[in-house]
């Protein structure tokens, strides 16, 4: 009996451990039929669902066969389909730079206002080299929720 029971919990650990991050990942889609040459492979957002006034970080995990020494993240974010923010980042401040070729990560964290209204949003990613050559663009949905309950001391 007590056998059983633990090979009960033992299955249901390792099956948590393996459903648990794909709960944190977001589906996404590129933005055309364009051949990029950065391949992105998955999308992260932590915490999921977002919280106003509280940080939230975007992880963004990609591929590519060429180097990378420069360039810039354009962002735009979509509430009901109207756009409500854009901005650029330096792409060496969301990454190491220079990418050679192989696998990257690209995170941006930021802390959203506490006023910002709770519901569904897009947000579309284009990742511009230094000669202004678009090498992806992609764009996902993600959720904000309410801020947490608990008071941080």
């Amino acid at each position: 009996m007590k056998m059983a029971l633990y090979k009960l919990i033992v299955t249901l650990l390792i099956s948590l451990c393996l459903i648990l991050p794909l709960t944190q990942a977001s589906k996404f889609e590129y933005c055309g039929n364009k051949d990029y040459a950065v391949k992105v492979s998955g999308v992260k957002i932590s915490p999921n669902p977002v919280k106003k006034g509280k940080p939230a970080t975007f992880t963004i995990s990609a591929t590519t066969s060429e180097t990378i020494t420069g360039g810039k993240l354009r962002v735009d974010v979509r509430y009901f389909g109207f756009p409500v923010y854009g901005e650029y980042h330096n792409l060496c401040e969301e990454t190491s730079c220079p990418v050679t070729g192989g696998d990257f990560v690209v995170s941006h964290s930021q802390e959203l206002p506490g006023f910002t209204p709770s519901g569904s949003y897009s947000l579309t990613m284009k990742m511009i080299d230094g000669e202004g050559d678009e090498l992806t663009c992609i764009s996902f949905g993600f959720h904000i929720g309410s801020a947490s309950s608990v008071t941080d001391i």
